[in-house]
């Protein structure tokens, strides 16, 4: 079983960090045309789409790829509990509001290996490559007010570390908050 728990958890750890990214690109107005945002949209679309029919957007965000992402962190958990219990389908309330921090989870984590993607680009590709010229889109207007208060230091920006920071920080802090209503599931998300 634990082959189908792993199995089933990395399909839709990726997939839902496609999303994710997806709505992430539209919210930074990255550029649409640069192939990794063609990537991103080609390989969410065929569900995206009729839900925007159904499910309008609220001013810059896209409502229904939102409720897509959830949707999917819910389903996740699901699958995870069918297999755990044998093939014993349940549902439990507990599951909406665990699907919602799995999201967000997975935002963070999501930010965490971007910048690490962005960091390693930039000392290989220096600015050649599409995917880091999305990546920089993306992060860029969170290390822009960190840069404010740390000025760079002989060339090496500390804007990502102090990110990280506040990034592991955030995690330990939701994870601490939620240990106690849900107990070590939060560690499994």
């Amino acid at each position: 079983m634990n082959s189908m728990q792993f199995l089933v958890n990395t399909f839709f750890d990726l997939y839902i960090m496609i999303v994710i990214l997806r709505i992430w690109l539209q919210a930074a107005r990255a550029d649409f045309y640069n192939p990794f945002s063609q990537f991103v949209v080609k390989a969410t679309q065929p569900v995206v789409k009729p839900l925007r029919r159904i499910i309008p957007s609220i001013g810059s965000i896209d409502l229904a790829t939102v409720l897509f992402a959830y949707v999917l962190c819910v389903l996740k958990f699901v699958l995870l509990m069918t297999i755990a219990s044998n093939g014993a389908m349940g549902f439990s309330p507990d599951l909406l509001i665990i699907g919602l921090m799995a999201l967000v989870k997975a935002a963070g984590t999501l930010l965490f290996w971007v910048l690490i993607l962005r960091a390693i680009l930039s000392w290989v590709s220096q600015g050649r490559s599409p995917i880091e010229y999305v990546f920089h889109q993306l992060t860029e207007p969170m290390l822009a007010p960190i840069r404010r208060f740390i000025p760079a230091m002989g060339g090496l920006d500390l804007s990502v570390l102090v990110l990280f920071i506040i990034l592991q920080f955030a995690n330990f802090l939701i994870g601490d908050l939620t240990s106690s209503l849900f107990g070590p599931i939060w560690y499994s998300l």
